[in-house]
């Protein structure tokens, strides 16, 4: 029975650090060693920027001035604002934007993102689609970035790059730290074959590939870019095409969406089965290393405390039962600084570390439980 236990302790141990730091490590080095660069090329193709939107009147104005000031051409670009559902202002301050060239599809039912997304296609006229949130604000020449990428034939979808507006709480630090860690995963990750998923706030992909979706997906963003990705196209990340959000205003705030998108992962590990295929091989070892294990990491940190734990009367695993429990000492001691608003980076560094897998826990739960809403709560 010892035997057992510790190669759950050891196997557990090993998953947690493979998805943080180990194959960050190995894919940035793989990425240096043997990279697979895509062709860039100045184009202006016909772009459709569809905004799908839900009550979004505190930022609507702002998106809308944003995406007019982006340095495309005004005639190879169009705007459409899928605005379903909308019990505020959100259409009528669209329709003020109508003669400059902005096209409101609304629709007095709410189904969700991916019912907005498919809706917007339809409409579309252009021969690239970009997908963009209403809160999410994009840098000037983020566009022409992102679509010099499609110069490549092999290429289907772009992702763009999510940077978080620095601020104070906790929340926000942790978000920014954890989008600029994952910034260069995925950077790496697109030069050694593909992309791992695009960024849902910021991405670009062929009409001709677009394919209608499931309405109750929960990261739409991410299981569109790998079933292109499964079809042999190739997914890559555009450094240069930033778009800018707010944190989450709370760290319940943050618990929600980052349930969410664990939730949403658990559903996307079951609607990509045919990843694990053979031929898919390299892909799926990057989907299991970067997203897999990080949705389940919760699981092999509990196991690695309880199989510690049970080895406690062997001299070896009582001190790493210790070191764990002084861990998630710390992380309470982190939390106590965010209650009492006191600064403590490294503190709330672990404390954060351990938030987000807890948010992972939670979204399993969703997923097991069926509990997660297609629709979005706002936290704003």
């Amino acid at each position: 029975m010892a035997w057992l236990l510790a190669l759950i302790f050891w196997l557990s141990a090993l998953a947690v650090f493979w998805a943080y730091i180990g194959y960050p490590l190995f894919i940035s080095l793989l990425a240096r060693w043997r990279p697979r660069p895509h062709r860039r090329a100045d184009l202006q193709p016909l772009v459709s920027i569809i905004v799908p939107a839900y009550n979004e009147e505190a930022v609507m104005a702002d998106k809308l001035d944003n995406l007019l000031e982006l340095d495309y051409p005004v005639d190879r670009r169009e705007v459409l604002v899928v605005a379903d559902g909308c019990t505020d202002r959100t259409p009528e301050i669209v329709e003020l934007y109508a003669p400059q060239g902005i096209r409101l599809l609304f629709h007095p039912q709410r189904r969700g993102k991916m019912a907005a997304m498919n809706r917007g296609v339809t409409a579309a006229q252009g021969e690239i689609l970009i997908f963009s949130d209403a809160n999410a604000m994009m840098e000037c020449s983020s566009l022409q970035a992102m679509v010099r990428n499609f110069a490549d034939p092999r290429v289907a979808c772009v992702s763009g790059v999510k940077c978080i507006r620095p601020d104070r709480p906790v929340q926000a630090q942790g978000e920014s730290a954890y989008w600029r860690y994952e910034a260069r995963l995925k950077a790496a990750d697109s030069l050694v074959s593909t992309a791992i998923g695009a960024v849902g706030e910021f991405f670009a992909l062929r009409k001709a590939l677009y394919r209608p979706m499931e309405e109750d997906c929960l990261i739409e963003d991410f299981v569109l870019s790998m079933r292109l990705v499964m079809d042999g196209w190739r997914v890559v990340y555009e450094p240069a095409a930033i778009t800018w959000e707010a944190a989450s205003p709370s760290l319940s705030g943050e618990w929600g969406r980052r349930a969410r998108n664990a939730a949403g992962g658990y559903q996307a590990i079951e609607r990509l089965g045919g990843i694990w295929s053979p031929r898919h091989a390299l892909v799926a070892f990057q989907f299991f290393s970067h997203k897999v294990l990080r949705w389940t990491a919760p699981f092999a940190m509990l196991l690695a405390l309880a199989a510690a734990g049970a080895l406690y009367a062997l001299p070896l695993y009582r001190v790493l039962f210790w070191a764990q429990v002084a861990f998630y000492t710390l992380a309470l001691a982190g939390w106590l600084t965010v209650l009492l608003r006191w600064h403590s980076r490294w503190l709330q560094i672990v404390f954060y570390f351990c938030f987000a897998n807890a948010t992972a826990l939670g979204g399993a739960f969703r997923y097991l439980f069926r509990t997660q809403s297609v629709l979005w709560t706002k936290v704003r």
